[in-house]
């Protein structure tokens, strides 16, 4: 059978008692005296007796500089620009915009015309065999064809969407 772990040293209050030759440190003498000679313990480190962390030997403490109260300060400016540029997007309704010919705030006036879908949907359903006239819905049908968007003022074009 197995026989029970070796006794350790300060296991006295478990019921174990101490093993003959324990080599146990001496009790402290105080804080910061020298243990007694021969037992191989190293001297306190030295630590500077001021404020702050302790020197290394062959560097000078590190003093930071005071902080610096009133004087120059650093200001921010933010200089937003007098015109911006805004993108919009022309789809099929109407979109308040500036007219870029009279300088007017409107909204823009929107018809349809014939566009390249249009004319896709047609050569399709006279490929499939819808020549008796079916291949001319598309030009019927707002759906298929492209906004056009215009002032309401100067009756200029502005902008056109096309479906494709």
């Amino acid at each position: 059978m197995s026989q029970p772990p070796p006794p350790y040293p300060g296991n006295e209050q478990k019921g174990y008692p101490p093993p003959p030759n324990a080599a146990y440190p001496p009790p402290m003498q105080g804080f910061g005296s020298p243990p007694p000679p021969g037992q191989g313990y190293a001297p306190p480190p030295n630590y500077n007796t001021g404020y702050g962390q302790p020197s290394a030997p062959g560097y000078a403490p590190y003093n930071p500089p005071p902080p610096q109260y009133g004087g120059p300060q650093a200001t921010t400016v933010v200089v937003q620009p007098a015109y911006t540029s805004v993108v919009q997007h022309f789809r099929e309704s109407p979109v308040h915009t500036r007219c870029p010919h009279c300088q007017a705030e409107i909204m823009t006036a929107t018809h349809y015309e014939t566009g390249t879908l249009s004319w896709i949907i047609c050569l399709i359903l006279c490929f499939v065999g819808c020549s008796a006239g079916c291949c001319l819905i598309p030009f019927c049908v707002d759906g298929c064809k492209d906004v056009v968007h215009s002032c309401p003022n100067c009756r200029q074009h502005i902008s056109r969407w096309g479906r494709m």
